[in-house]
């Protein structure tokens, strides 16, 4: 069994336009890209949860998988009028052969090494370092494979500053992956805390397979302690957030209400240009600065007053 991709070229104005009409003429599947993609022309577009940018690649590609019988100039003709095009756009065919999916999708994702001790191992690989702290993780529906530089800068500072004993919440744990890292490395309990219920879900999973001990952990979807203010003999020695700019600000009271006198915040998320904005939030609180940055992103870092 094989498909067919039809990959058509379009800018901002048009892009749009076109997925709806090829998902109308019986697309499996439609999806619009950067058509510099990977490429030293690739336009970076980012968009907060509830802001989206609002913003198509000017130079896009819109891409729509058909079954290998779909009469492509019929669809071509039928889109070019629907879409109110002067002129048939160009395209090009790729052919898609069935292939082992779930294999292909394996092949992808390979051991990452975070630190000398610390590595991140999908359950399909051995773990290049036996004797190290191998964090067993796979993709799956919730935010946080290891391979994001967010993440790789939440590892890298927890590998080098988490104290043993220390208590953590991980505020929007997604995978678990920070709160399992930081039980691993040593956390006397970790708490992580995400609004959606698969995250929640994979989080405890992931846990157990990395056979954390249930008595040092729990992952919810709400909690009320952190929301209404935590006393101060509960509050913790750790709260890492691995979110986005917007909510991070959002989240500045509660999150330093949680954090005791004397310790830690770390946040992750954060373009560089977004950077000074969130510091500067933060710094009510904390003394506040940039610990680390990878590729566009930076690791903020802040001690409580």
């Amino acid at each position: 069994m094989s498909w067919v991709t039809l990959i058509i070229k379009a800018d901002a104005a048009h892009a749009e336009r076109l997925s709806d009409a090829l998902m109308a003429q019986g697309a499996l599947s439609v999806d619009i890209h950067d058509a510099a993609a990977d490429t030293q022309a690739e336009q970076m577009l980012f968009g907060e949860p509830g802001e989206p940018s609002g913003e198509i690649w000017q130079n896009a590609e819109v891409s729509a998988l058909f079954n290998q019988d779909a009469d492509i100039d019929e669809i071509l003709r039928n889109i070019t009028h629907t879409a109110q095009l002067d002129s048939q756009p160009d395209y090009r065919l790729e052919r898609v052969e069935e292939q082992d999916w779930v294999r292909l999708t394996q092949s992808q994702f390979d051991p990452i090494r975070i630190s000398q001790r610390l590595w991140i191992v999908p359950t399909w690989h051995q773990s290049p370092d036996p004797a190290a702290i191998n964090l067993i993780l796979d993709p799956g529906l919730a935010f946080g494979t290891g391979s994001h530089p967010t993440t790789q800068l939440c590892l890298g500072w927890l590998d080098q500053n988490l104290q043993p004993g220390d208590k953590v919440i991980d505020y929007g744990c997604g995978s678990g992956i920070l709160a399992i890292a930081a039980l691993k490395l040593g956390a006397d309990h970790v708490t992580g805390i995400d609004i959606d219920p698969q995250a929640i879900a994979a989080s405890q999973e992931n846990a157990l397979r990395n056979q954390c001990d249930p008595s040092r952990f729990v992952f919810t979807t709400t909690h009320q302690t952190v929301q209404q203010g935590l006393q101060p003999d509960e509050q913790v020695d750790v709260v890492v957030a691995n979110i986005l700019a917007n909510p991070l600000i959002l989240l500045a009271p509660i999150l330093a209400q949680a954090v005791r006198q004397h310790s830690h915040i770390v946040l992750s998320g954060i373009l560089k240009e977004q950077a000074e904005e969130v510091r500067d939030v933060y710094q009510q609180w904390f003394d506040m600065c940039i610990a680390d940055e990878q590729e566009a992103w930076v690791l903020l870092t802040g001690i409580k007053r």
